[in-house]
């Protein structure tokens, strides 16, 4: 087993490595990554020697396009939420650019959590509908609490290569059930999918043999590709549309 998840991470590493591609821009080095936003646009990076170290950003490009496409950051929770998250991966708003600092040790752990902050702030506030005032992930809490669900939230775990990891629940062993794992994601495509399973791959043997990773899937306007759902199926997380979250009740309150 371990060979094969040593495969997989090492197949992972291999298509990040060849996608990625650097150009310099006066004093600012552009990565443009294999990631893909929800335009499915290349997400793009830059970094600059800073002192001994370097700064990374986004260039203000996440909160900027939130902001274009009718989501403002401008109510309390949702402030709440985009710091709970950028705190999460130590990412650190300055205006409205995600930024980190990095030395030469730790790049590439940085330039890491940096592109998952930036996933992450993407797909919180992609809301579910234009109007709707209510966020994907309050849908999946307040549902978890009326089942009686219990969790802990915002859970962070460093797998096999180094990386740090952040799903959105863990549900603690019962006698039933072994270790449950979540993630919610509200604008499910191949990029987020990959993602997921990449972090549920890192941290799979670091955890219990026995434990389980879901991925909550948004369906609410738009069908969840067979392609989003093969590519966790492949890697052992259940996907769980939300239209048919239902039927998982009994298996994640036991």
């Amino acid at each position: 087993m371990i060979e094969e998840i040593q495969h997989l991470l090492d197949e992972y590493s291999r298509w990040l490595r060849e996608n990625t591609q650097v150009r310099q821009i006066e004093e600012w080095v552009e990565i443009t990554t294999p990631y893909l936003d929800r335009h499915n646009d290349y997400l793009q990076i830059y970094a600059q020697r800073r002192n001994s170290g370097y700064v990374l950003t986004d260039a203000g490009y996440i909160i900027q396009d939130l902001e274009q496409s009718g989501c403002t950051l401008d109510t309390p929770k949702r402030k709440g939420l985009l710091m709970m998250t950028l705190n999460g991966f130590g990412v650190k708003l300055n205006g409205e650019m995600l930024e980190v600092h990095a030395s030469a040790t730790d790049f590439s752990l940085n330039k890491h959590n940096l592109i998952q902050a930036m996933l992450a702030v993407n797909d919180l506030f992609s809301l579910s509908m234009p109007m709707t005032a209510r966020l994907f992930y309050e849908d999946v809490v307040s549902w978890l609490e009326e089942n009686e669900i219990r969790y802990t939230p915002n859970v962070k775990f460093t797998g096999q290569s180094g990386y740090d990891h952040y799903f959105d629940f863990i549900i603690p062993k019962s006698r039933r059930e072994p270790e449950r794992i979540i993630k919610s994601i509200s604008s499910p495509n191949r990029n987020t999918a990959q993602s997921v399973a990449f972090s549920w791959i890192d941290i799979k043997e670091v955890r219990s043999p026995d434990s389980k990773a879901y991925a909550i899937l948004n369906d609410t306007d738009h069908r969840v590709s067979e392609t989003v759902l093969d590519a966790l199926n492949n890697y052992q997380v259940t996907p769980i549309p939300w239209s048919d979250r239902e039927r998982v009740v009994e298996e994640l309150a036991a």
